[in-house]
């Protein structure tokens, strides 16, 4: 039976072996690159582990972690596939932590020189930023692959909060329809308390589907508040 791409790296994941390479020291919390090893191949991965979380006044601490696998997980849910496997280890190097798959991706293209094709199809991104309430979408935040220029979007530790914290770069489709096949993906949020269970506090799961109902209701890309600031700093 063939094994799905998606599949062998989760497992991958989940029961292979970390080597660390080195450390990214852009970014105010501990990121490491690992090599994960498993039945004999090598898988790239992102190690974030809870310990090197530093302390923010508004989220709860080493939660930051868990909301990077929510958002995965929210992301296959709606059929989007635009965050990048991500799972939550205990046995990491550093203790527990998330671990996602790298993707390999030119640095220097982002969302701040986007083709306006390739800004075209930022709706998804624009759409899951809303629903997953994402406090700091920056514009390196947002690539595309190398040899499949396949869309991901990384960095979702301050995300899902109860209280509207949206910020992000994305405003490109404020004010316009969101496409069906878009709203269709929200509609099946029956299974979201026990999938998010792990991951996320009760009231922030129920925000997650009250953000989800509202945006199934208006059936429009909302605009940028204006009494609070809508862009993250710094954008990039």
């Amino acid at each position: 039976m063939n094994t799905s791409p998606i599949t062998k790296i989760q497992t991958a994941l989940t029961l292979g072996t970390y080597e660390l390479k080195g450390q990214f020291m852009l970014g105010s919390n501990y990121t490491f690159f690992v090599d994960v090893h498993y039945e004999g191949v090598e898988y790239p991965a992102v190690y974030k582990p809870c310990k090197g979380e530093q302390p923010l006044w508004d989220f709860p601490d080493n939660t930051l972690a868990q909301r990077e696998v929510a958002a995965y997980l929210l992301s296959e849910q709606l059929g989007l596939h635009i965050v990048p496997v991500t799972i939550l280890r205990e046995d990491g190097p550093h203790g527990r932590g998330s671990l996602q798959q790298y993707v390999e991706y030119d640095v220097d293209y982002h969302y701040f020189n986007f083709t306006e094709d390739d800004k075209n199809l930022l709706q998804p991104v624009m759409l899951f930023d809303i629903l997953i309430n994402n406090a700091d979408r920056k514009g390196s935040h947002i690539f595309f692959e190398n040899d499949t220029h396949k869309l991901y979007a990384i960095d979702h530790g301050v995300c899902f909060h109860e209280e509207n914290k949206l910020r992000t770069v994305i405003w490109d489709f404020a004010g316009q329809a969101i496409p069906d096949e878009l709203l269709a993906s929200l509609s099946q949020t029956d299974n979201w308390s026990s999938l998010f269970e792990s991951y996320l506090s009760p009231n922030e799961v129920t925000a997650l589907k009250r953000r989800a109902e509202k945006l199934l209701t208006s059936k429009v890309y909302p605009r940028a508040p204006r009494d609070r600031r809508a862009f993250p700093y710094p954008p990039i």
